[in-house]
């Protein structure tokens, strides 16, 4: 028997040598006890246990060692086959069109999950040939006979609780240094694919232990452990997925996470906030989508030549209508070639708005969330796009400075036409949802208001830019406020400067013909632009009339400037842009005109008798004003007659006009006086 007990431990048979070892104790040994060998045999018997238990315990360790190397495999074959899984399920799905969710029938351990929402008996007979042909048990990457030999050896020996606390916490090591990821992860979609599988195969391997041995493991273990990883996980995919910057790899990232967790929640393992992480990671994707769509928003509006879109033949038109819903009656009859009233982006922004929403609702799939969910998703995620992305492209765009007066205009035109279109983009997102948009819940689209806005900066960006030019002719005024007597012409600078208003104008007729409503929009901007012109060069010259830094002005000046004031009124009657009614555009000047006639007509006495009456010749003239300008030319005057050394002579003859001035004066000085007081 002893020599069977050695040549058992010599074959490493050491479960069959306690089982020797144990007979020897209880019936041989006792038989021949008072033989001195036996009595070594017996004494050598516990050093032969102990050395059994050190063997044994060797081999776990290099098993241990051993599956860590292999939790890699174990993890990709797994995830490869839930993959799998998902898109014969995906299939299944869409010929059923239903949105539930099936779980993975794939094994690593000999264990089928169990199925949910039935699969029909025959897809189940196919997953089974795919299963008996192609699934790879636990047992088949990895031998896990140490594990087996030394929990009965333990057992045998009455010490299982030692070997059940020393595996455990080995096994908790373990799972610490696989839940620790590589500092560059992130960079690519294969770094957490590494991840993944070596999570996947650690957590398979103590399913496998779980459930093919008896209490080494508990589900309360492995749930306390699949917790405390799950903490780790989602931390740790929290910070690499935010620095991710390409769209494209955190798409790869979510698919990875869901066939992480269908692989886990094929055995058991709950994954809700890995789902719940998805959702923080979609509005992450969403914000790389929306950067990615500024480059390309940018890229348009740079190509654009902002000039209305030629066809030549009916294939071009049929080919900007495939892209952009464009309808007009009038066009459309129309001989070819013809034009579009809006430019080439137009189109090209509405398919990048439609290629946006597809590409957000690649993120939605297999996420398990319902239509309607989906629906919201996407309305959200395109609103954003429309009122931040898209709206801050075009306000940069509209603040450009090679962006002319053509360009401006036919930005407006643009944004009308991409208002209009935004009733076809909340139509495609129900096409792919088939959410009814009249339901209560349902997102709408804010495109309105980007568009309106952006029309309203383009508008506002049209006046600007006219006055800032009409500012630029304005500071090449040359007058020469002592000169006896006026040129008898207008002054050169301000004639460029009519002439440049009245070309601008003409630019806002420069639509196609048939286009009414663009007609009616353009219109009332160059109405507008036109007034807002005019009122800004009437101010503009009289801050020039009234600047304090000018302290005199001669009858001659007085008389240039009214010729220049003539000319800017003759713009204005001449129906620079349509729509005026009456003298309404003359009505710009009117300051002016009231001011220069109350000087060249020298007319204080109705000045002074009518101020205040709402009928009087001068109500647009105020009494400061009067003021200011009269002490100028009081002061040329006298300046004047210095300088020809005729003072005495001005005293003499002019000593009436002196004492009317200075009358005038004083009296002006009276009613501002009264003003302030009232005021």
């Amino acid at each position: 028997m002893y020599s069977k007990l050695k040549e058992q431990l010599q074959s490493k048979r050491h479960y069959a040598a306690l089982k020797t070892m144990e007979q020897l104790e209880k019936v041989f040994i006792p038989r021949v006890s008072r033989y001195r060998f036996c009595q070594i045999m017996a004494d050598n018997l516990p050093k032969l246990r102990e050395d059994i238990k050190d063997i044994s315990m060797s081999d776990l360790k290099d098993f241990l060692e051993s599956i860590r190397k292999h939790s890699d495999k174990i993890g990709e074959t797994a995830m490869k086959q839930a993959q799998q899984h998902r898109t014969f399920n995906s299939v299944v799905q869409k010929q059923d069109s239903g949105m539930g969710y099936t779980k993975p029938v794939y094994s690593l351990n000999g264990r089928t999950p169990t199925q949910h929402n039935g699969l029909a008996a025959a897809e189940e007979g196919v997953e089974d040939d795919q299963s008996e042909e192609e699934v790879l048990t636990a047992q088949d990457l990895v031998d896990f006979s140490p594990v087996y030999r030394c929990l009965h050896i333990y057992t045998v020996l009455g010490d299982r609780e030692t070997f059940e606390n020393y595996y455990r916490k080995q096994r908790k090591k373990q799972a610490r240094l696989v839940l620790q990821p590589q500092s560059n992860m992130h960079e690519t979609v294969e770094g957490y694919r590494r991840y993944f599988n070596q999570i996947v195969g650690f957590f398979l391997v103590e399913d496998h232990v779980l459930h093919s041995t008896q209490g080494l493991l508990t589900r309360a273990f492995t749930d306390e452990l699949w917790n405390m990883a799950l903490s780790k996980i989602t931390a740790v995919l929290r910070t690499h997925s935010s620095y991710c910057s390409d769209p494209d790899l955190v798409l790869e990232l979510k698919n990875l996470i869901v066939i992480f967790a269908d692989t886990l929640q094929g055995y058991g393992y709950p994954v809700n906030r890995l789902f719940d992480l998805l959702y923080e990671i979609r509005d992450q994707y969403n914000e790389t989508l929306l950067k990615k769509w500024v480059l390309v928003f940018r890229e348009i509006f740079e190509l654009d030549n902002y000039s209305p879109i030629p066809v030549e033949t009916e294939e071009d038109y049929k080919s900007v209508i495939s892209r952009f819903p464009f309808h007009d009656a009038e066009i459309e009859k129309q001989d070819f070639p013809k034009k579009l009233p809006m430019s080439q982006s137009v189109p090209q922004i509405y398919v990048q708005v439609k290629e946006f929403i597809y590409a957000s609702l690649k993120f939605s799939e297999s996420l398990h969330r319902s239509w309607t969910e989906i629906d919201d998703m996407l309305r959200k995620s395109t609103n954003l796009l429309l009122t931040r992305t898209l709206s801050g492209c075009l306000q940069n765009l509209i603040k450009k400075p090679h962006i002319g007066l053509t360009e401006l205009v036919q930005i407006i035109i643009n944004t009308t036409h991409l208002e209009q279109a935004c009733k076809y983009l909340e139509d495609f997102i129900t096409n792919i949802t088939n959410v009814s948009p009249e339901t209560v819940h349902t997102t709408r689209l804010y495109g309105l208001s980007t568009f309106k806005d952006a029309r309203h900066a383009a508008e506002g960006e049209i006046y600007t830019k006219l006055n800032q030019k009409i500012d630029e002719f304005i500071q090449l005024a040359d007058y020469d406020w002592g000169m006896p007597e006026s040129d008898g012409q207008a002054s050169g600078y301000l004639m460029d400067l009519i002439n440049f208003l009245r070309s601008t104008f003409q630019v806002f007729t420069h639509l196609p013909n048939n286009c009414n409503d663009h007609a009616a929009m353009s219109g009332k901007v160059a109405q507008t632009a036109c007034m807002s012109a005019c009122k800004h060069l009437s101010t503009s010259l009289m801050q020039m009339l009234l600047d304090c830094e000018l302290k005199q002005i001669s009858m001659g000046a007085v008389q240039q400037f009214n010729l220049d004031v003539i000319q800017c009124e003759l713009f204005a009657s001449s129906e620079p842009v349509p729509g005026f009614q009456g003298d309404t555009l003359q009505l710009a000047f009117i300051d002016l005109r009231q001011l220069l006639d109350l000087f060249m007509v020298w007319d204080w006495s109705t000045y002074l008798a009518d101020y205040g009456q709402p009928t009087s010749k001068y109500l647009r003239v105020n009494p400061s004003t009067a003021l200011a300008l009269l002490e100028k030319v009081y002061r040329g005057m006298k300046d004047t007659s210095k300088k020809n050394n005729i003072f005495s002579q001005f005293r003499k003859n002019d000593r009436d006009k002196q004492k009317l001035i200075e009358t005038v004066v004083k009296q002006l000085r009276s009613l501002v006086n009264g003003m302030s007081q009232h005021s």
